[in-house]
């Protein structure tokens, strides 16, 4: 049964996806807020002796970090800025409350990259028209400062799409550098067990040599004990059986 503080955690949770689904203002203030609040009850349900299981710690603990990645694109200026911040935002997997069919998390990212892509669309097409009107100026003589705009526009635009290049050229590489590293961790990690087998196997037949040496060390000690204590009394018979003849052949002095 949830505790308490999980109930009001995944209440206020629901309130902040729901805000997050809709539209803000520049003004809004709430979800910051109320992000903050999830992270401390995030903190104490860690640290809570009801605590919920580590899958579905794991699973607030994605929601929170979406909702936290999610007001810090907001935060961007430029809307390809904020369309490229969304591609690395991870919603939730699961629904929040029972009636949801589909993690709210998930429909609060697509509706955010529709959003991001609508305003780059704007952006590019009110740069578009803002060429074309100062190309018509040009044309009718008026001045090249809307001209000189137009090219420093596009100039930014070709920045940002070469910079967005960059970046996946270099998660490109930065992936194929992880699948690398990771199969050659997976050979080391395959010759070691490999080597530790090897060790196993060997160890297992010296503790069996050692254990047939130690047997056999112990029958020739046996055999050894046997023999010395036959000998023993071999020679304290002899040393009886001599004195009663010596006794006999030299009978006492009177």
């Amino acid at each position: 049964m949830a505790s308490r503080l999980e109930v009001n955690f995944v209440r206020l949770l629901s309130r902040c996806e729901s805000i997050a689904s809709v539209k803000r203002s520049e003004d809004e203030w709430r979800l910051e807020k109320y992000v903050g609040a999830l992270e401390e009850m995030l903190v104490a349900l860690r640290k809570s002796m009801s605590k919920p299981t580590p899958e579905v710690l794991t699973e607030y603990t994605r929601k929170v970090d979406f909702l936290k990645g999610l007001l810090e694109a907001e935060k961007l200026l430029s809307p390809t800025e904020k369309a490229l911040a969304n591609q690395f935002l991870a919603p939730g997997r699961t629904p929040t409350i029972a009636n949801e069919r589909m993690a709210a998390t998930k429909t609060v990212h697509m509706q955010t990259k529709a959003r991001c892509t609508g305003e780059m669309r704007d952006e590019l097409l009110g740069m578009g028209f803002s060429k074309k009107e100062g190309d018509l100026r040009n044309r009718r003589g008026l001045p090249l400062d809307e001209h000189q705009s137009a090219a420093e526009l596009d100039a930014i635009l070709q920045h940002q799409h070469n910079l967005q290049e960059k970046i996946a050229e270099d998660m490109l590489n930065l992936a194929r550098n992880l699948k690398n590293n990771t199969l050659a961790a997976q050979s080391i990690i395959k010759q070691d067990n490999q080597t530790l087998g090897q060790s196993i196997h060997q160890a297992d037949l010296n503790f069996e040599k050692l254990k047939t040496e130690s047997e056999r060390l112990e029958q020739h000690a046996k055999k050894s004990v046997n023999w010395l204590l036959w000998l023993m009394l071999i020679l304290v018979s002899f040393a009886f059986i001599s004195m009663i003849l010596f006794i006999r052949l030299f009978p006492r002095l009177r």
